[in-house]
């Protein structure tokens, strides 16, 4: 029979103080309580015990994450699943041609049940949250993240409660709604968190994402389930990669595939770990480098396109991971965005949402400035789906142009507005 792994505790990167499990949510999630007395908010993470792990935790079937419960806070037999994970590891040969990228890769979770990576920190958070008698589900979030926590709380069914802004696309809404969410907008961020923290201090809601402020990112059961990524892509390459470019609002996903690929080194199933790369609007985690911080301090903000990652704040847990890899962050654009995600979707056939292209941009930024070495094992986490928000595509779309009745009326309208000459 499957079974979870053993939890030593739960550890702060920072002060390394280990502190028990526990069920008082407001406090486990809310970081190290030491380190934030310091002046540093820091998360903490699952200590697992590895000894006696051998290559049975690492089983190829079945195609889902939960054939990893080996190394998961939760056994299989407990999962709340709706068949995450086994997503597809698609060589960009011609973006990579054109780029002087000879080994260009990109995980494609948009294959997900909700169409985004999201869904593996959602299926072990939600499966925690059961295993351990919760009654109701709570988040804050622009899109992806409420969907997908939306989606796992109706199939363990619980109720779920998220806290959006107003600002969010009306097709992300219709998304969390559709699952059985109660919505509740909300005018900032920050008002989110608070709200959001009070259901969970005064009547225990069980959270999936973050709700303190500094933010120390998601709670941290859930990050385990980006852990499956590392081991999915080694699984695939059939060797560790050079760089994964992953992108970052609160570095949830940074941190948790830094920590899988971390668990597959002290593993020896590779022998080396890679460089984390962070691709984010503001630059937070950027700045935070340059400027040699201890931890991330708020940078300035604005609109971007990639609004599901448009955060001011950057997160010790991420600023740890690109340190410890010997990694870096990388400034993004609008245009930049937009141009990535033209190429994955003409040039590959792939069609991700603007935060998602973000990876590809940061890749093609450091590409231009000869950054990457051209032999390097290059993987680009795309952590979802384009229909996410089609109105941001729309911006970079032609109208669809409409035919009379006659055939020399659509060779004409192939000419005009795609530039076809197809006589």
């Amino acid at each position: 029979m499957s079974r979870a792994a053993t939890v030593l505790g739960l550890d702060c990167p920072r002060c390394r103080a280990r502190y028990p499990e526990s069920r008082e949510w407001a406090r486990v999630f809310a970081g190290c309580p030491r380190c934030r007395a310091a002046g540093v908010a820091a998360n903490l993470t699952v200590a697992l015990d590895l000894a006696g792990i051998g290559p049975d935790a690492f089983p190829t079937a079945p195609r889902t994450m939960w054939r990893f419960d080996r190394l998961l806070p939760v056994s299989r037999e407990r999962a709340v699943t709706l068949g995450e994970g086994g997503t597809p590891l698609v060589r960009l040969e011609r973006l990579g041609r054109r780029l002087g990228l000879s080994r260009l890769y990109a995980k494609d979770e948009s294959r997900n049940p909700t169409w985004s990576y999201k869904d593996r920190l959602c299926s072990v958070a939600v499966s925690h949250a059961a295993a351990n008698g919760a009654r109701v589900i709570t988040i804050s979030s622009t899109g992806n993240h409420g969907a997908s926590t939306a989606a796992y709380a109706a199939r363990a069914g619980l109720p779920c409660v998220i806290f959006t802004l107003a600002s969010v696309p009306d097709t992300m809404k219709v998304l969390m709604q559709a699952y059985g969410a109660a919505v509740i907008e909300c005018p900032t961020s920050e008002s989110r968190w608070e709200l959001m923290r009070q259901g969970i201090e005064r009547l225990g809601w069980y959270p999936t994402s973050g709700f303190v402020v500094p933010p120390v990112g998601s709670p941290l059961y859930g990050i385990e389930g980006y852990k499956t990524i590392a081991y999915e892509i080694v699984e695939d390459l059939g060797e560790a990669p050079d760089v994964v470019v992953v992108p970052s609002s609160y570095s949830d996903g940074v941190a948790g595939i830094w920590k899988g690929f971390v668990e597959l080194r002290e593993l020896r199933r590779i022998p080396r770990a890679p460089r984390m790369i962070a691709a984010e609007p503001f630059g937070p985690l950027a700045h935070a480098l340059e400027e040699k911080l201890e931890a991330p301090e708020p940078v300035e903000g604005g609109a971007s396109v990639a609004f599901s990652i448009a955060s001011r704040y950057g997160t010790y847990q991420g600023l740890a991971a690109l340190r410890a890899s010997e990694g870096a962050a990388t400034r993004i654009t609008d245009e930049g965005v937009f141009e990535a995600q033209r190429a994955l979707g003409r040039e590959e056939g792939l069609f991700v949402e603007p935060s998602s292209a973000a990876s590809l941009t940061a890749v093609m930024q450091l590409s231009a400035q000869r950054a990457l070495d051209p032999d390097a094992l290059v993987v680009v986490v795309l952590t979802s789906a384009g229909l996410k928000d089609p109105g941001a595509s729309r911006a970079w779309l032609p109208a669809v142009p409409a035919a009379g009745g006659d055939f020399d009326t659509v060779l004409a309208a192939l000419r005009d507005s795609y530039g076809l000459a197809l006589e």
